[in-house]
């Protein structure tokens, strides 16, 4: 004798299908336009490193300044390194434990521009072991934003101390007394020199994931769907 089908158990079973499909199938498309965007940013980024340098924004243009639009530009400016007021930021680098060397360069207008002239060895580093630029010099190199937020283990700054663990361009200007600083920094190019700083250190390498994570949101997905048809024939069977 057929028996009727289990109507609560298949509402239950249609519900929770229906929210797995929906729910991978929205993160797969999430991921595809991830995928879009992420490809973009690609393009613009590598259009802008190789791109003629621009003079470095000026105090009129720094409240329009967003790393979309102006992030990795190249530019140049002219001025002379306050080396007395340099500061240094461990980073890990190909040359082993290393710290960035932090340097503000005042532009003739009287505003700071804080340069980050490359990396130095730690032990060279602490020692001062490294070259100044002194007099008037031009940089050129690409304009970078000032890391505001830490990652996760990340240390915070000590302004108080004069401890710094990264390019929080905001914290550093105002413990320095800075008044008119550019709220971005810049990364130096690397110049024919081989001594220290060593310029040229910007990572520009993005991960790009998305196709494959969408992939398997869509599979996802299908296998739900697959799952609720299975249990759909059984139940129909079973009548």
């Amino acid at each position: 004798m057929s028996r009727t089908i289990r109507w609560p158990r298949l509402i239950i079973v249609t519900l929770i299908a229906a929210i797995g499909i929906a729910g991978f199938t929205s993160l797969g498309i999430w991921q595809v336009k991830r995928l879009h965007w992420k490809l973009e940013l690609i393009e613009r980024v590598d259009s802008r490193i190789h791109a003629d340098p621009v003079p470095a924004p000026g105090p009129e243009a720094w409240p329009a300044i967003t790393a979309e639009d102006d992030e990795y530009t190249r530019v140049t400016l002219t001025g002379r390194f306050l080396n007395d007021e340099e500061v240094m930021i461990y980073t890990p680098s190909d040359y082993g434990p290393a710290d960035y060397v932090l340097t503000p360069l005042e532009r003739d207008d009287g505003t700071i521009v804080m340069v980050n002239r490359g990396v130095v060895p730690l032990e060279r580093a602490q020692s001062g072991d490294f070259a100044r630029v002194e007099g008037k010099t031009t940089v050129t190199g690409l304009l970078r934003m000032s890391e505001d937020k830490g990652w996760l283990f990340s240390r915070d700054n000590n302004p108080d101390a004069q401890m710094w663990y990264r390019r929080d361009i905001g914290s550093i200007t105002e413990a320095k007394g800075f008044e008119r600083a550019a709220p971005y920094f810049v990364d130096a190019e690397k110049t024919g020199s081989e001594g220290w700083p060593r310029g040229g250190q910007t990572v520009v390498s993005f991960r790009n994931s998305h196709l494959s994570y969408a992939l398997t949101w869509f599979a996802l997905g299908v296998l739900v769907l697959s799952g609720y048809v299975l249990i759909l024939r059984q139940e129909l069977r079973s009548r």
